[in-house]
C-alpha cells in the first residue's frame, strides 16, 4: 500500500493554474476554483449568504437566474449569459465581483469561463465524489509503460523532450529518497552498480520496499493527516503516549496491508467482531486530538471540540472534504450543510471521555500530562513474553489440578500427617537463625546482645532498610519469624 497524496494534490493545483484554453475546459479543474474565489462567498451554496437570490454552483441555479430574471448562464451562448456581461462590463455598479471585495479575475480567467460556457457549460460535482474514470492510453513510447505514455504526451504537447536516461547511482538515489526518505547505503549502492542483469533495478526498489525504513517514510505522510503528536498541545503541550498508534501505522505500510482493511481498522477497528489488540490500537486515529489542561478548561466544551475534531480530520482524510466551515454555516464551497454536519457529529459524540487533563480527565492523566480514559494498557515485548509464560504455567497447574481425582480426599491427609512427622522429629519448632550478619541501606549500627537479639542505634532515617543474612540449619525449614 503506497499512498502519494500530497503529490497528488501539488499536480492537482498545477492542473488548475495551467489548463490551456485549447483543451476542453473542465468545470472542476478549471471553473470551479475560480468560482469558489471570486463568486461563492455570495452565490454559493450556502442559502443564508445567497445575494441577488443567485446561486452558481449548479447549472439549474445559473440557468433560473437570480433577481434580474436574466439567466446567469446560457449553455452554447456567452454573449447571452448573465455571467460574460457582470465580468466584462465596465459599469462599476453592474461589474462583478464588486470592488470592495479586491477579488478581479485576469483575462485569462473570464477566457475560460466563456470557453467553458462555448463548450455547453457542463457542471461536474464535488470531485471527491466523482468516479474515476480510466482514460484511454496514448501510444506507449519504446521501452515504456503506461505512465511513460502519459508523460510523453504532455511533453509533447509543450514542445518538450525527455532527457536520457539518469546514471546508476542517481536512479537509486531518487528512488531511495522516494521510498524510505534516505540515501542508499554504500552497500546497496555498490551491490546496484555492480549488477549488470536485466533485473538490477527491480532487485533494488525490492531492497528498498523491504526496508523497515519504507514504512517510516510513508507511515510520516499518513501521521500528518492524522494529526498524531506524542504531547498533548496547548500552552504545556505536555507529553502523552501515543507510539503504539504510530507503530501499528508503520508495520501496516511494511506488512502491505490492503486499503480497506487499513481504513476499516483506523475507523471502526474495536467494532469488528472478536477484535484482536492492533485493531484496537489502530482506533487510537480518533484519539489523536488535543488535551485541553489550561486552568479555566471546561469539561463539556472540551469534549464536543474534540468530537468536531475527529469530524474535520476523518473528512479531509477519508473523504477530501473540509468540514470546517459548515459548524457554523452551511458550508460555501463543499456540498455539506450544517445540518449534516452535526448528523455526522453524533457518530462520534458517544465516547465516554473528557476531553481534559486534570481533575476531570479520569486516571492517568494530570494537568502537567498522560492519556484520558478509555485507556488500552499495552505490555511491552519483554512483558507480553512473560505474560505468555505465565499463562502456560497456570494453565499446565490447572490441567495437574484437573486431572487430581475430586474422589481422594486422603491425598491430602496423607500429606498433612507427613508434614507433622517432620515437624515433630525436628524438636523445638522455632530455632534462632546462626552467624547473622545484619545491615542497613542507610545509617543505621547493629549489636547482637546476649540473648540473640539485634540493637539497633544511630542516625534515624525518614526510611531505613535492613537486611538479614544467615545460612538456616540443616534440616527441614518451613518458615522465618521476625520479631521487633
Amino acid at each position: 500500500m503506497r499512498l502519494n497524496c500530497p503529490l497528488l494534490a501539488f499536480a492537482t493545483s498545477l492542473a488548475f493554474a495551467s489548463a490551456p484554453a485549447a483543451e476542453h475546459v473542465q468545470f472542476n479543474r478549471d471553473i470551479r476554483p475560480i468560482f469558489s474565489d471570486t463568486c461563492y462567498a455570495c452565490h454559493g451554496p450556502d442559502e443564508n449568504k445567497v445575494k441577488g437570490k443567485l446561486r452558481l454552483d449548479s447549472l439549474e441555479a445559473a440557468r433560473k437566474g437570480g433577481k434580474s430574471g436574466e439567466p446567469a448562464i446560457t449553455p452554447g451562448h456567452p454573449e447571452k449569459s448573465e455571467v460574460m456581461k457582470r465580468l466584462l462590463t465596465k459599469d462599476a455598479d453592474d461589474h462583478m465581483p464588486p470592488a470592495e471585495f479586491h477579488k478581479v479575475l485576469s483575462t485569462e480567467q473570464i477566457a475560460l469561463v466563456e470557453q467553458w460556457i462555448k463548450e455547453g457549460a457542463e457542471y461536474q460535482g464535488h470531485w471527491a465524489f466523482q468516479i474515476p474514470v480510466k482514460p484511454a492510453v496514448p501510444p506507449i513510447p519504446a521501452g515504456g509503460n503506461a505512465i511513460d505514455a502519459f508523460l510523453a504526451q504532455g511533453l509533447a504537447a509543450k514542445g518538450l523532450k525527455p532527457n536520457g536516461e539518469a546514471p546508476k547511482a542517481t536512479l537509486l538515489r531518487r528512488a531511495a529518497l522516494d521510498l524510505t526518505g534516505l540515501p542508499p547505503s554504500d552497500a546497496d549502492l555498490q551491490a546496484f552498480l555492480a549488477d549488470s542483469s536485466s533485473e538490477a533495478w527491480s532487485k533494488a526498489l525490492d531492497r528498498l520496499l523491504a526496508s523497515p525504513h519504507y514504512g517510516e517514510n510513508m507511515a510520516m505522510q499518513w501521521l500528518d493527516f492524522a494529526r498524531y503528536a506524542d504531547s498533548n498541545g496547548f500552552q504545556s503541550d505536555t507529553q502523552r503516549t501515543m507510539w503504539p498508534y504510530r507503530d501499528w501505522v508503520i508495520k501496516a505500510f511494511n506488512d502491505n496491508k490492503p486499503f480497506d482493511a487499513f481504513t476499516v481498522e483506523q475507523l471502526a477497528g474495536d467494532l469488528l467482531p472478536h477484535a484482536n489488540r492492533d485493531q484496537i490500537v489502530a482506533t487510537a486515529f480518533h484519539r489523536n486530538h488535543r488535551l485541553n489542561g489550561e486552568g479555566g478548561r471546561i469539561v463539556e466544551e472540551w469534549f464536543a471540540e474534540n468530537v468536531i475534531d475527529r469530524i474535520e480530520t476523518t473528512g479531509s482524510t477519508w473523504m477530501a472534504l473540509t468540514m470546517n466551515c459548515c459548524r457554523c454555516h452551511d458550508h460555501k464551497y463543499d456540498p455539506i450543510t450544517q445540518k449534516e454536519f452535526y448528523q455526522f457529529f453524533a457518530y462520534f459524540n458517544s465516547n465516554d471521555e473528557s476531553g481534559v487533563l486534570g481533575d476531570f480527565g479520569g486516571a492517568g492523566t494530570t494537568r502537567r500530562g498522560g492519556n484520558t480514559p478509555p485507556l488500552l494498557q499495552l505490555p511491552t515485548e519483554e512483558q507480553q513474553t512473560k505474560l505468555d509464560e505465565t499463562a502456560a504455567a497456570l494453565a499446565a497447574a490447572e490441567k495437574t489440578l484437573k486431572d487430581i481425582p475430586a474422589s481422594q480426599p486422603e491425598l491430602f491427609a496423607k500429606w498433612l500427617e507427613r508434614q507433622r512427622s517432620a515437624f515433630s522429629k525436628e524438636g523445638v519448632a522455632w530455632q534462632p537463625l546462626p552467624d547473622e550478619i545484619v545491615t542497613a541501606k542507610e545509617n543505621a549500627e547493629f549489636k547482637r546482645l546476649d540473648d540473640g537479639s539485634w540493637l539497633v542505634s544511630g542516625g534515624t532515617a525518614a526510611k531505613e532498610t535492613y537486611v538479614v543474612e544467615a545460612t538456616p540449619a540443616p534440616g527441614l525449614l518451613t518458615a522465618v519469624r521476625l520479631e521487633a
